[in-house]
């Protein structure tokens, strides 16, 4: 048996559990994952990623040294693999790149830079990453991929709430009454969460509500599963608030003290019956009449969802919908409720909260506001913007029309992440400048004119922010590969060199000395993170944001007295149909995710020994429609949409309802968002990724 050299105790960079891993380490390598008894979130339990799929850090196709394309200056840009790079010194590289990104400012303003942070890098990346583009840039064109994931939870929890984040703990759903799992494939996408919410039904006796298309593990401890149409989550939401009313299951004390726009809410549900809502949905009246009863006649009950809520044109109303069961029924401000979105990324709440965002600073104190933005000009000493930036998909359109001239991606694929890739490819085709930091080559770098290697987690200090909030410490176990360095390191290094082509100077500057110094920052300009050091985290295996003061516990559940809007807002809904939806020539509905082996774009899991168990794109198609197709299980099929094809591996199961298919979005040879459609919700911006048109054809 190998015996280990040292053991480091870090957090997993995979998805927002965030569960505390011991990296053991030989020979400067991980050759073991264990995860420690006693200590939250995960309490020894790990997943089948985090358990085997940190092998990714020494992979040999790890970026070494600083990368300029051969053919700097081509336009129209091409995709070219690493052979089309050159080699270079990390002072050549910042220096080109400080001139690139000064020459668009200086010729196209502060606006014609994009740039992406990243939900896998830590909470001091993203922090300093938008201090660059903010301070010395001079835009807020900064957002990441929770644009593309929990977008439209954030937009309907702020509406309803004032707030957007988790409501409650993790260590809570072992002890839950009734709980709802929402568009969330739980056992593959949050594998360990899984694992506490089965333990509520199967030793505690909680009664589980699954709302999902799909036939996912969850459904076998389900009281009640609502096995609705895609696209009409909020048809079925808004009957079960209409019986919830109609039959004054509501907490009307609740609703007296914490809630506003009930009667304007009531009056507008009047004829969203569950009638009406079978006719949409498919999901039958009676069933929708049982489950808003057990609902509703909890003493406790818990609201779970993932990205089938949030990843559609109507995410922001399915946010909202939950959001107004729980106002209904006074399930917010207590343990074993709340409203709870799942995050995917492991820092996508971090880097959020760090103010990777357009429209926040961080903790989301507003770019709009004088006084906010006059707290930080004096702390950085600079004028900042005081206009709201492009998102993510605003950023594509503003470059389409040549107004965003250059991008700074950093730990982002939009490659691959990105709805209808053909249209996502030619945007990037004509951009003066692309910056690229990350670990690998990946579909984004093939597009760079430079790369900066990047370390990885296990290679730096810092902290990521799990789904609850609870903000928790990575260590340095292993060195990083060649010249590879930490991401804010390579931030200020570059900050300093555009200050200087730019002829400016901040004064509070980007000398840092390590990943606790630029916490420090954040938090002396962040309430919610004031009582938060990395010395308390250390100390308390994480802490709970809000923690205002040093001496404040933290805060594992939101709202117990109030919430940051008030009162709790009602908010009266409309269903809108799909953008697209079947029709003769393209009969089959498409929704995208994700499968337990495999990670989002697939940069890392496709790089690990995972990549045996799942080497293959699939697809599934129930019986129901393989049948006429002469589909059998193994078959190579082509999917096609209107915006493009790609090839897959047919699974035929009952998993998928009859006239839908489902795809994994984690094969660049088979990228689900080749067919996508570029349809976004009119509050958040995040595309719909679950519904759209496809045609199946069997490959000879």
């Amino acid at each position: 048996m190998i015996k280990s050299q040292k053991s480091v105790r870090s957090t997993c960079p995979y998805c927002g559990v965030g569960c505390q891993v011991d990296l053991q380490i030989k020979d400067e390598k991980i050759f073991r994952v264990d995860a420690p008894f006693g200590v939250a979130p995960n309490f020894g339990r790990l997943c089948t990623k985090g358990r085997f799929g940190v092998d990714y850090v020494h992979h040999p196709s790890r970026l070494k040294t600083p990368l300029i394309r051969k053919a700097l200056g081509t336009n129209p840009r091409q995709a070219i693999g690493i052979e089309g790079f050159r080699e270079a010194t990390w002072d050549e590289a910042l220096d080109l790149a400080a001139e690139k990104f000064a020459e668009i400012v200086q010729a196209k303003g502060a606006d014609a830079i994009g740039s992406f942070c990243s939900a896998k890098a830590t909470n001091e990346d993203n922090y300093l990453f938008q201090k660059f583009v903010r301070g010395v840039i001079g835009t807020n064109n900064v957002d990441h991929c929770a644009r593309l994931c929990h977008a439209a939870s954030v937009a309907g929890l702020q509406i309803a709430l004032g707030t957007s984040a988790m409501s409650n703990s993790i260590a809570e759903m072992k002890d839950l009454d009734v709980f709802i799992v929402a568009g969330s494939n739980t056992t593959e996408t949050h594998p360990v969460i899984s694992t506490f919410l089965r333990e509520a039904v199967v030793k505690n006796g909680a009664k589980l509500i699954v709302v999902d298309p799909r036939q996912i593990e969850m459904t076998q401890f389900a009281t009640r599963w609502l096995r609705q149409k895609p696209g009409t989550d909020v048809v079925v939401f808004q009957a079960m608030a209409q019986v919830i009313i109609q039959e004054k299951l509501y907490d009307s004390d609740f609703i007296k003290e914490r809630v506003e726009g009930f009667d304007e809410y009531a009056a507008s549900i009047q004829n969203s019956t569950p009638e009406w809502a079978e006719e949409i949905s498919g999901v039958p009246a009676k069933e929708i009449r049982q489950t808003a009863r057990l609902y509703a006649n909890a003493e406790k009950a818990a609201i779970y969802w993932g990205m089938g809520i949030s990843q559609s044109v109507h995410g922001t109303d399915n946010a909202l919908s939950l959001a107004n069961l729980a106002l209904l029924s006074g399930n917010l401000g207590k343990a074993g409720t709340g409203l709870n979105p799942l995050r995917g990324q492991n820092n996508v709440q971090g880097c959020s909260d760090a103010g990777g965002l357009p429209n926040v600073f961080p903790g989301y104190q507003s770019v709009t506001d004088s006084e906010t933005r006059a707290k930080f000009e004096l702390d950085w000493g600079v004028p900042l913007n005081p206009e709201a930036g492009l998102t993510t998909m605003e950023m594509v359109d503003a470059a389409e029309k040549g107004v965003i001239r250059g991008y700074y991606v950093m730990g982002e694929n939009p490659m691959m992440s990105e709805p209808d890739l053909r249209h996502a490819r030619h945007v990037m085709e004509e951009l003066d400048f692309v910056l690229v930091q990350d670990i690998f080559m990946n579909e984004t770098g093939e597009y760079a004119d430079i790369i900066l290697p990047a370390s990885s987690f296990a290679e730096k200090e810092g902290t990521f922010t799990n789904s609850d909030r609870r903000v928790q410490l990575i260590r340095e176990a292993v060195p990083a590969p060649g010249e590879a360095r930490d991401d804010w390191e390579i931030i200020s290094d570059l900050a300093k060199r555009v200050e200087e082509k730019l002829g400016r100077k901040t004064s509070a500057g980007f000398e840092f000395d390590s990943a606790s110094s630029i916490w420090d920052e954040m938090a002396r300009l962040t309430p919610d993170f004031q009582g938060i050091t990395h010395e308390r985290i250390e100390r308390e295996d994480g802490v709970h944001w809000p923690c205002p003061t040093p001496d404040h516990p933290g805060t594992p559940y939101l709202f117990a007295d109030t919430f940051p809007s008030g009162k709790g807002q009602l908010t009266p809904l409309n269903y809108r149909p799909s953008q697209e939806l079947p029709d003769d020539e393209y009969p089959l509905l498409l929704s995208t995710g994700r499968v337990l082996y495999h990670w989002h774009g697939g940069t890392m899991t496709r790089r690990s020994k995972l990549d045996d168990i799942y080497p293959d794109p699939t697809v599934e198609i129930h019986p129901k429609d393989a049948k006429p197709l002469d589909i059998h299980a193994g078959d190579w099929i082509k999917v096609r949409s209107r915006r493009g094809e790609i090839k897959v591996k047919a699974l035929v199961t009952k998993r998928s309802r009859p006239g839908m298919v489902f795809i994994p979005i984690h094969f660049a040879e088979a990228a689900a968002n080749e067919l996508t459609l570029d349809a976004r919700d009119p509050q958040a911006k995040i595309p719909d990724y679950k519904v759209a048109a496809v045609v199946l054809e069997k490959v000879n």
